[in-house]
Formats: structure tokens, C-alpha cells, sequence
């Protein structure tokens, strides 16, 4: 009897252990940095419960600030239901998108720009003023975005093959925020049309050859595009965090996240929109 009480309270302890929030200490977030900075497959940070990864990204954004340049923008990842799903997550996490990772229209740069780069379609919105930080209708929120501008997001899912990359996790590596490619800022009207615009507007990514590689539609994001923006200004609020005039907001994915490969021109279109703005980003 004394022998299964002692396994019990083992048991408690340890179940205990798991459940408490423990944010990285230092020593993990700067190794995941090292490894973040050289390209490296890293380690998953230690973190069990979404306190312990919500704090693991904050340490890793004040690490990387330095390195990276200003704040200029934040992104909500897991909006689409296809991508919660591969990440076992049950909705969205946010990270934070600095000055140097937003590239010019047409970039050029390695396949490899990461550990494990993948693309995807998705949209940035720039915030007109701070009354957005009051929003909560997709109506609400245009009244305070300026434009949509055409963005190729370029993740990098970072960990070593084996490690568990988890919705959990991926808040912690900062939704895995490497580089993106913008397009010019497209204006927004604040109407009914526009609303509707940015759910039904068909995101067509195709390569050099014209081929479709990946299509979905503003809808795909929380039903709208702008419905991203009222969940990640609720996040941030948690924190104490407000967006600002000239934010970017990315909003999530509209395509499924894909490796890239050397040689490889992509194009992203967004239909509907007057001229149908693109972006691109090729890949050597």
C-alpha cells in the first residue's frame, strides 16, 4: 500500500509539473536563436501550455528586435481551418513581423532562406488609425484599415526533423515569421462592397509557366480576412499591445504552406480587386 501511494503522489507531482507554466529560460532562447540565425534545424522550445509559449515568443521577439529592426506589424496564424488542423491546433496564434523580414515585390532570394522555408498565399492589411484597437465587426475594423496590400508569406518552420511543431509550439517560435514579400498598397473603401470583396476575392498563386499552383478564396481566414484583424486585436489586448497607424496585419494563410524550389517564380493574384493586384517572389 505504502509503495502505490508513493507511485501515486509521483504520479500527481509529475502531472502537476506538466500543467505549470514555465516560460524558456534564456539559455533555450538563445540557442534557438543561434540556430534560427545560421539556418539551422533547432531544438522546440520547452514549453507545454499556451502561458508558457505565449511568453517563449515574447522573450524570442526582444531577442530578435535587435537583430531585425523596428516592430512593424503582427500576424495571425492558424486562421484557416486547414492549417489549424495540421498544426493540432483549435484556433489562432499571433507573432510579431519586423522591419527587415517585409520585402520588396519580386525579391529574389535562396530557396534555402531557412531551416524549413515553405510559402503561402496570404494578404496584409495596414491600419489607418487606432480606432481600430475598438473594433469588433468585420464593418468596425475596415473603417480603420487603409489598404490590402498582396503578400507571399515565407515561414520557416525551424525545428529538426523528429521535434514536435504543435499550435503550441508554433506560438512560441513565433509563428515561424521569417520573410514575406509585399505588393503595393492597394486603397480600401469603407463599404459594403469591400466587405464582401474581401471574402469572395479568388488568391490564385501561380509559377513562371502560368500554372495554378495553389487558389482559395478571403473567406478561407475566419470567413473573412477582416475577422483576423478583430482576433488579433482581442490578443493583443490581453497583453496590454495596441495596434498603431501604418501596422501591417498579415491574416493568415490562403494556400497551403509549400516548399520551395530553386529556380521556382511565383506569382500571387488577387481577382476582384481593380487591376487584379499581384505580388511575386522568385527563388534561387
Amino acid at each position: 500500500m505504502r509503495a502505490c501511494s508513493i507511485a501515486l503522489a509521483l504520479n500527481a507531482c509529475l502531472m502537476a509539473s506538466a500543467v505549470q507554466a514555465a516560460c524558456p529560460d534564456a539559455a533555450a532562447i538563445s540557442g534557438f536563436v543561434a540556430d534560427w540565425e545560421a539556418k539551422r534545424p533547432a531544438k522546440a522550445l520547452p514549453v507545454a501550455t499556451v502561458e508558457d509559449a505565449t511568453c517563449a515568443r515574447d522573450k524570442l521577439a526582444t531577442a530578435l528586435q535587435g537583430k531585425l529592426g523596428k516592430v512593424v506589424g503582427y500576424k495571425a496564424g492558424l486562421t484557416a481551418k486547414a492549417v489549424q488542423e495540421r498544426f493540432k491546433a483549435d484556433g489562432p496564434v499571433s507573432g510579431v513581423l519586423f522591419e527587415t523580414m517585409i520585402l520588396k515585390d519580386g525579391a529574389k532570394l535562396p530557396a534555402a532562406y531557412g531551416a524549413r522555408p515553405v510559402w503561402e498565399a496570404d494578404m496584409l492589411l495596414v491600419v489607418k488609425d487606432e480606432g481600430i484597437n475598438t473594433a469588433r465587426t468585420p464593418d468596425e475594423a475596415l473603417r480603420h484599415i487603409s489598404g490590402m496590400r498582396p503578400f507571399i508569406e515565407l515561414p520557416d518552420l525551424a525545428l529538426a526533423p523528429g521535434e514536435t511543431l504543435d499550435g503550441t509550439q508554433l506560438l512560441a517560435i513565433n509563428v515561424a515569421a521569417r520573410f514575406g514579400v509585399a505588393g503595393a498598397e492597394v486603397p480600401l473603401k469603407a463599404d459594403a462592397a469591400t466587405l464582401a470583396l474581401l471574402a469572395e476575392t479568388k488568391i490564385v498563386a501561380t509559377d513562371a509557366s502560368g500554372a495554378v499552383l495553389a487558389e482559395g478564396t478571403g473567406a478561407a481566414t475566419l470567413g473573412n480576412p477582416l475577422n483576423s484583424v478583430i482576433w488579433l486585436v482581442q490578443d493583443l489586448a490581453k497583453s496590454g499591445r495596441k495596434l498603431a497607424a501604418g501596422d501591417l496585419i498579415s491574416v493568415g494563410s490562403f494556400s497551403p504552406l509549400t516548399p520551395p524550389k530553386p529556380g521556382q517564380h511565383i506569382t500571387v493574384r488577387y481577382e476582384g480587386f481593380a487591376g487584379t493586384p499581384k505580388v511575386s517572389v522568385q527563388f534561387e
